[in-house]
């Protein structure tokens, strides 16, 4: 169905007015045949591939900002995951340090935002290349700055790895205590039924289903939605869902447009529309504030997990209207940090981390940009890992964590990340009883019986 010039000069409004815009572009690249048993050939391969390919993203991006006048905030490269690709060569943890320093210094020289991909798939079991890969992340992520790593720990299918659950407690309190205000934590996501095709960074890589090249596109706009939500303050629920729906028709729309057009110069296949409603730290870009805006007093209080269902089940099914490439994460980000109407909940005490986790339920992406005092112990953050993924397991959807560990920060203090991370005000965490014998049971949560339906 082709755009109208009338779409087009409409999506140019919400920029101009509502901070509409592309929030990423992340051209995914396959490096399996970049695989030797040499590290120093999959170093210059890699390097190569990713400066090649992350400098032509920049130049394409540029033109398409130029032609319709649409920010392209960010611009990404997701690789297969690092896991996969160190699997032939010596496993030490250093060379997966090394692996990591050579991609970020790749990224740095391409002038891209972030690489993602850093990472492994252990839903079921890890081999001595994922242990290794999961040993380094610590200093791999500390020490570098443009790279994210991902985990997948659960899946639908195959339950929860409980051994990688345990393992991974550990692996971010280290983290934490190797980087400033524990932010290196900030490029970590560990996940439940992580999809291939996620544009949005921490979690993004390149799934081995994957062709060579393929361009994801993730689309944002709560400040559009919030507008249109406040401009129909009467109207009932069913109303509401449609007023939403078309809006993000509409932004699904340009975003496609756009996604194509830039596929198209770069030469290579098109992948998703990632419809996620993004939060930034600007002012007025809050999911948190949609909520409000639909009635709710303050995001937290009761009547919240209901509005934001509403509103994520109005978000796909307008984007799968306007679009039969939807894919990635698609639905709702509600990270602490990064949205202005979170951090006032969590501040005013409405949105506490037992709240925050019910949200999850009905959202996407799940616990994400949150700051927990830093003397939490590893089992307790391995205990929030395991309850988040159990959601995602149970209801058969993606969900994921990103907690932020901050040393010496204690629960109603704040952290400062600065930039798109924002800040984050540090939550309680019940510590006086702990699940550590529960945790430490280790073994497979096993899969769901609705895992065995087909």
């Amino acid at each position: 169905m082709p755009i109208s010039p009338e779409e087009v000069f409409e999506t140019v409004k919400m920029t101009l007015h509502d901070h509409f815009d592309i929030r990423t572009v992340t051209l995914g690249i396959n490096l399996k045949d970049c695989v030797d048993r040499d590290l120093d050939w999959l170093v210059r391969q890699a390097q190569a591939r990713i400066v090649e390919k992350g400098q032509l993203l920049n130049h394409c991006a540029d033109v398409l900002e130029q032609k319709y006048g649409i920010p392209i905030t960010n611009r990404r490269i997701a690789v297969t995951p690092v896991s996969l690709l160190l699997e032939p060569l010596p496993r030490k943890p250093i060379t997966a340090v090394k692996f990591a320093k050579a991609l970020d210094a790749a990224a740095k020289k391409a002038d891209i935002d972030f690489l993602g991909g850093f990472g492994a798939m252990v839903q079921k079991g890890m081999t001595a290349a994922d242990e290794n890969l999961i040993d380094s992340i610590p200093e791999a992520l500390s020490e570098t700055q443009r790279v994210c790593g991902f985990l997948n720990l659960a899946t639908t299918a195959a339950g929860i790895n409980m051994n990688a659950v345990v393992k991974v407690g550990h692996i971010i309190q280290d983290l934490a205590h190797k980087s400033e205000n524990g932010i290196g934590c900030a490029k970590l996501a560990v996940f439940a039924n992580v999809p291939e095709d996620n544009p949005f960074m921490a979690g993004a890589h390149h799934g081995i289903g994957e062709p060579d090249y393929s361009l994801n596109i993730g689309i944002s706009g709560p400040g559009v939605v919030r507008n249109v939500v406040a401009q129909n303050p009467d109207c009932d629920l069913t109303q509401l869902s449609e007023v939403i729906k078309r809006t993000v028709f509409k932004i699904t729309r340009a975003g496609e447009l756009i996604g194509r057009e830039l596929a198209g110069l770069m030469k290579i296949d098109f992948g998703i529309v990632d419809i996620s409603l993004a939060p930034t730290t600007s002012t007025g870009d809050s999911v948190a504030e949609i909520i409000e805006a639909m009635g709710v007093g303050r995001i937290g209080v009761p009547g919240s997990t209901a509005a934001l269902a509403l509103l994520i089940d109005a978000v796909k099914k307008g984007g799968a209207m306007a679009s039969g490439n939807v894919g990635g994460l698609s639905g709702t980000f509600i990270p602490i940090s990064e949205d202005a109407g979170m951090i006032r909940a969590v501040r005013s005490g409405t949105l506490s981390l037992d709240k925050l986790e019910a949200l999850t339920s009905v959202c996407s992406v799940g616990l994400d940009m949150f700051a927990v005092p830093g003397d939490t112990p590893p089992e307790v953050i391995s205990a929030i890992i395991a309850d988040e993924l159990s959601i995602g397991v149970m209801n058969n959807k993606t969900t994921g964590v990103r907690i932020i560990p901050v040393p010496g920060a204690k629960p109603g203090g704040i952290v400062h990340f600065g930039g798109l991370l924002g800040s984050a005000p540090v939550m309680k965490v019940s510590t006086k009883f702990t699940s550590s014998k529960f945790i430490q049971r280790r073994g497979r949560f096993p899969s769901p019986i609705l895992a065995l339906r087909n």
